[in-house]
């Protein structure tokens, strides 16, 4: 008995022990736990910003916003705390790694901006260096994909449409919010930017599949048309269905209704005119490789980077796109007419430009310029004594001029905008010329297929101007100026790739050859 109670005190003693030893442990996880890293405070001064820039020369245009920035976080650090990079770093760095998304390519001018993210332990810089090195890599995104190539380089592109500022102020509040750098709302941007970047998806997913294959036609091809039964026809069913211009694929090499109907609405989308047959250059279109889409979609993401969203938020505007050959006025955000256009000859392009319109001129006099003068009125003139008067041409001060009338060189009216290009919309003679697919003839100035009706709809405020004294102020061979009551924005543009408003995907020659250059400027290293 005495042993047994030996035994039970021995136990009872052992378990006193271990309790007591289990929470002696408890408490001291428990000191342990409130133990805490302490709070990271770095100083970037103005003196540190100085150093870095001296050290990294290539970042230097981005210097006086990020002392801004550093200053107005009483100069401490923005993108690490004391467990390291924090989690806001690594959304911007992983959204640099995506530059391709947004047709970009990656180069950070240094190296070390990898070494910070993806081989931490190799990281030389110092955490204030690195913090540094962290916000100009989130400038230089933002310049990137945000502002595009500088207003310099655009101009030397010959784009002189208005740049859009970039805000540095809204992206810097972003940093201290530590809110996404992702546009979730798509406002940052002109909203074709964001149908083109998601195109842009869309064909690289083609590409990485295998694009689409040349459609083999041999050289002693002429057409196809309905009813018409050939393997070619096989080729295009399967080219189109890769790009959804139609909707199955049942590998028919019989040219049906279906097919006609699909590549007529291909050649709309293409700058072409829809036919009833299939010729050698509607297979020439669709045998452009998806690579050079993707060239061609990137290129105009890039101007759509220079384009203020708020151009969109105007009330009334009227846009012209060159290689499109097209006019739209826009109003309340809706398409309120359009026009078929002819633009500048490639010896004499129209200026890429916007202006303020605030005159239409019935019955207009062209005033000839100096240079057709030198180079077709003299010349003539020297042939025929009466070349003048049968251009129904006159001096005028020095000068020569056209008098107004049905065959006057801008025809029956024509529409002001002031600017230095001397640029207009007119009317035009030449009527025949609306019907081709390239309109590209004039000696600059854009050629309006129906004047009378963009007259109307511009005067329609006007309860003075009616349709019918619109009419007789066109044919009454007296030049008369009206004043418009609110003067009209006007933008000429140049997009070889448009997302419609149906959603559907536009593609236009390069007429003028403006694609390349600035491909260029985009793929360089």
């Amino acid at each position: 008995m005495k042993i047994w109670y030996q035994f039970i005190a021995a136990v009872s003693l052992f378990a006193v022990v271990s309790c007591n030893s289990k929470g002696d442990k408890k408490e001291e996880n428990q000191v342990k736990a409130k133990v805490e890293i302490p709070e990271l405070h770095l100083t970037i001064d103005s003196s540190k910003i100085a150093s870095f820039y001296a050290t990294y020369p290539k970042l230097a245009k981005f210097q006086d916003e990020v002392f801004t920035l550093y200053k107005k976080n009483k100069s401490t650090q923005l993108w690490q705390d004391n467990k390291g990079i924090d989690e806001f770093a690594h959304t911007l760095f992983n959204k640099y790694k995506g530059l391709d998304e947004e047709g970009l390519k990656a180069n950070f001018p240094y190296k070390e901006i990898t070494t910070i993210f993806e081989t931490i332990g190799d990281n030389k810089m110092s955490k204030e260096n690195t913090d540094l090195m962290i916000s100009n890599l989130y400038f230089y995104y933002a310049e990137k994909v945000y502002s595009g190539v500088d207003e310099k380089t655009s101009i030397s592109l010959e784009w002189l449409l208005p740049r859009k500022k970039l805000n540095y102020r809204a992206l810097t509040d972003s940093i201290f919010q530590k809110s996404t750098i992702n546009d979730d709302h798509k406002s940052k941007m002109f909203s074709q930017y964001y149908k083109l970047r998601d195109i842009l998806k869309k064909y690289r997913d083609i590409e990485k599949k295998g694009g689409w294959k040349t459609i083999e036609t041999g050289d002693d091809y002429k057409n196809l048309k309905l009813g018409d039964s050939s393997n070619i026809v096989a080729q295009i069913r399967e080219r189109l269905f890769i790009t959804n211009d139609i909707k199955e694929d049942n590998k028919s090499a019989v040219c049906d209704t279906v097919l006609i109907n699909a590549l007529k609405n291909y050649e709309l989308h293409h700058g072409l005119t829809p036919k009833n047959i299939i010729l050698p250059e509607h297979i020439a279109e669709m045998n452009i490789p998806v690579s050079d889409r993707i060239k061609t979609i990137i290129v105009n993401m890039e101007r759509c980077r220079w384009i203020d969203p708020e151009l969109e938020k105007g009330k009334k505007y009227i846009e012209v796109n060159i290689p499109e050959f097209r006019l739209y006025i826009i109003e309340d955000a809706k398409i309120a007419f359009i026009s078929p256009v002819v633009v500048g000859k490639a010896m004499t392009k129209t200026v890429i430009f916007s202006g303020m319109m605030n005159n239409i001129v019935f019955s207009p006099y062209w005033n000839v310029p100096t240079s057709i003068i030198n180079s077709e009125i003299k010349p003539g003139m020297a042939r025929d004594k009466n070349y003048l008067q049968k251009k129904n041409l006159e001096w005028n001060n020095g000068a020569v001029r056209q008098l107004p009338g049905k065959n006057n060189s801008l025809g029956l009216v024509k529409f002001l905008f002031p600017n230095s290009s001397n640029i207009y919309l007119h009317d035009t003679p030449a009527k025949s010329l609306f019907e081709r697919e390239s309109r590209a003839f004039s000696h600059g100035c854009v050629r309006v297929a129906k004047p009378r009706e963009l007259a109307i709809e511009l005067l329609k405020d006007d309860p003075k101007w009616t349709p019918d004294r619109i009419d007789k102020a066109m044919h009454a061979g007296k030049e008369n100026w009206v004043s418009l009551k609110k003067k009209v924005p006007v933008y000429i543009g140049y997009f070889t790739a448009w997302v419609d408003r149906k959603g559907n995907l536009n593609f236009y020659k390069d007429i003028y050859g403006r694609d390349e250059s600035l491909l260029k400027l985009l793929t360089e290293d």
